[in-house]
């Protein structure tokens, strides 16, 4: 049976990504005629009807008249996908970007010359070399710290504006406890920003954690089909949306409408991929575990991560991503080469399964000391577990590492 809360919405996730509220269902049909599909709003600009009788100069130029005015700023295909994950994080505002990356960066345009941000030292590559960059150019300062083990307020300077973290990381299923962290910035009036892209909302709200940001690489399992990129920022408090949202049009970095309509169909099937590829990956997991040729296995879901007992208080799931090393590096790069129904490909979260060899593709501009810390080695492997038959996948692992 289904239940809905005080304002209609439909409390369960599966169901959320079909459906609004059913006011906004009632709004969305009167828009578009009854069409199931959300359409998309092809257009660079709209017209106006008219100036508004109470506008006066000085004015956003939206309060022009009622409705869009210029895609770079305001679209209504982009809008339904942002209420869309907006709800599924549990979270009041939505902002859909060009990219997981162009995310991060309208991010990191809310600091200034001098502030500190303290971030883990296990990410994934492309924003380790995006933070180095606004380290030499803009002055920012991050500073690196193990979250699982060491206490980040012994790093925290008078500068403190945010602490950055993924749960679990890329790619070595770290996990962080998000309550604690979030607590530790808001004692210090810093904001808690927490990349949710591996788990996605469907297994994962860090919103109710306190986490004031989530961020997603909209392009991983909410398109969830290798078919589009784009990035998401999800926050609750109106002001850091206002302002989230004005730095959006200034830089522009708005996902396009045919884009956002991708990602609206993927979230279509968000619960029942996840179902499958987590199921998939417990399977591998299992599997490797008795590999003569693995010598150690990364995954949220095993009780000997050490971040077990959190996953469990924090998430619905352990989700469809581990990695896995080898005994040799000659070994690692044979599966790579050997590997048919997998793809050895660099991305993650769709319905195929992937392969990627981080040292070499989604970690390779990472000093060499830091993936030392952070254990990242030439023999290790991260998997991406799609919707295949598993015994597909586990007869294609076999005869890549076991030639």
């Amino acid at each position: 049976m289904t239940t809905e809360n005080e304002r209609g919405d439909v409390k369960s996730i599966e169901t959320r990504c079909l459906h609004l509220s059913r006011a906004e269902e009632r709004r969305r049909y009167a828009e578009t005629f009854g069409a199931i599909s959300y359409p998309i709003y092809q257009t660079a600009a709209f017209e106006h009807p008219g100036v508004r009788d109470d506008y006066e100069p000085g004015q956003d130029h939206i309060s022009l008249s009622a409705g869009y005015n210029y895609t770079r700023e305001s679209n209504p295909t982009r809008s339904h996908l942002e209420k869309v994950v907006a709800q599924l994080e549990n979270g009041e505002f939505a902002l859909a970007t060009s990219s997981g990356m162009a995310a991060i960066t309208l991010l990191l345009n809310l600091f200034h010359s001098g502030d500190q941000i303290i971030v883990d030292s296990d990410l994934y590559g492309g924003s380790i070399r995006l933070f180095s960059e606004y380290e030499s150019r803009y002055g920012l300062t991050f500073t690196r710290c193990d979250l699982t083990k060491q206490d980040p307020s012994e790093f925290a300077t008078d500068r403190f504006k945010a602490i950055y973290f993924e749960t679990p990381t890329n790619p070595m299923a770290h996990v962080s406890d998000i309550e604690k962290h979030a607590q530790f910035a808001h004692d210090r009036g810093a904001l808690c920003v927490v990349d949710n892209t591996f788990l996605s909302p469907y297994f994962q709200n860090p919103l109710d954690w306190g986490a004031d940001v989530v961020i997603h690489s909209g392009t991983k399992f909410l398109s969830g089909h290798h078919d589009t990129i784009a990035g998401f920022l999800v926050v609750r408090e109106v002001g850091l949306a206002e302002e989230l949202r004005s730095l959006s049009t200034t830089v522009g970095s708005a996902l396009a409408p045919f884009d956002a309509w991708l990602v609206l169909r993927g979230i279509r099937t968000l619960a029942v991929r996840l179902d499958r590829a987590q199921e998939n990956a417990m399977k591998i997991v299992d599997w490797l575990q008795c590999q003569r040729h693995v010598r150690r296995v990364f995954y949220p879901g095993l009780e000997s991560n050490p971040g077990y007992a959190v996953m469990k208080k924090q998430a619905r799931g352990f989700g469809a991503m581990l990695s896995f090393e080898t005994d040799t590096k000659e070994r690692a790069i044979n599966v790579l080469t050997k590997v048919q129904t997998i793809v050895f490909a660099e991305s993650l979260g769709g319905v195929e399964s992937l392969i990627t060899y981080p040292i070499a593709q989604t970690h390779a501009s990472v000093p060499s000391d830091v993936l030392d810390a952070n254990g990242l080695t030439d023999r290790i492997l991260r998997l991406s577990v799609g919707i295949e038959n598993a015994d597909d996948l586990l007869a294609d692992l076999d005869q890549a590492l076991n030639y």
